[in-house]
């Protein structure tokens, strides 16, 4: 239906005594509803796997290198007293 129709479906229903809703609008609503609910909690699903999986990188890399330790020092002190 395009936005013209629409506007003058919605000013009968309106204009009439005692505006009533379409019998089908309500399963179309709770169709839409459902199918967006469905899409957040698959989005939301997505979000925590990222998530998880960005820490368990983040803890296997920072057990491999461990960033914490001082590296060890690649020129040795100069050598006296021989």
């Amino acid at each position: 239906m395009n936005q013209p129709r629409r506007e003058d479906a919605v000013r009968r229903i309106l204009a009439a005594p005692t505006p009533s809703v379409p019998p089908e609008l309500c399963a179309d609503v709770v169709r839409r509803g459902g199918r967006m609910l469905r899409r957040r909690r698959a989005v939301r699903r997505v979000l925590w796997l990222l998530l998880f999986a960005a820490v368990v990188a983040f803890v296997v890399w920072a057990v491999m290198a461990q960033p914490w330790v001082e590296p060890p020092s690649e020129t040795t002190p100069p050598l006296t007293g021989w």
